[in-house]
């Protein structure tokens, strides 16, 4: 088969990030093949991502939960970001006011293909200046939150998935949700059925 064209997946890590806000999206592209079936999964042949996670700093980051994790690089050492993920979390609070990682997301912005968030990672991307004048989501509990870090924002209130240039999503579970709308959008619908029903999800009807 044609080689195929591998776009690198960032995804960010930090303590007291929700474990599934990271690991749904993790697992979603990096189970995804372009040639369906069990067996292609048993090597890279056909993955279009590949995925790895960063964090602000060197060392074990502690997810929500406990979870220990060690992330593949930090800041100072990422490769090159086609996909960002900013994921969700009570650790979002200390970082609405972490100009480092606000600049951090910024940079990223300028030269990835594709900016996502997962939960209340998108208070994060309203932080650093980047959901102004679009629609946009989050989790349940954090949509007043949203709109009140700017103004010029349409919150969307019943949506899981939201595409206005930047791609959010809904809380926790919903970035599943997200990041096979992603990998339709880059690879169509049937690639992304078919990675749906690999992992064995049910997919929800699409978002707006």
């Amino acid at each position: 088969m044609t080689p195929v064209r591998r776009r690198n997946v960032g995804i960010l890590v930090f303590d007291n990030v929700e474990v599934l806000d990271f690991a749904g999206p993790f697992e979603v592209f990096s189970r995804t093949r372009l040639v369906p079936g069990v067996e292609s999964r048993r090597s890279d042949d056909s993955a279009p991502f590949h995925v790895f996670t960063v964090a602000p700093g060197p060392g074990q980051i502690t997810a929500t939960g406990g979870l220990r994790v060690v992330p593949d690089h930090d800041f100072a050492n990422a490769p090159h970001v086609d996909l960002l993920v900013v994921p969700g979390g009570f650790g979002t609070r200390l970082l609405l006011a972490n100009e480092t990682v606000l600049e951090w997301i910024r940079q990223q912005s300028v030269t990835t293909e594709v900016m996502t968030s997962v939960c209340t990672g998108s208070l994060l991307l309203a932080r650093a200046g980047l959901l102004a004048n679009r629609r946009a989501t989050t989790h349940w509990s954090s949509l007043d939150a949203l709109a009140a870090l700017d103004a010029s924002i349409t919150v969307e209130r019943e949506l899981r998935v939201v595409d206005d240039g930047i791609v959010t999503s809904a809380g926790v579970s919903a970035g599943i949700d997200m990041a096979l709308a992603v990998v339709e959008s880059l690879h169509g619908r049937q690639v992304a059925d078919e990675t749906a029903y690999y992992i064995e999800y049910r997919r929800t009807a699409p978002s707006g």
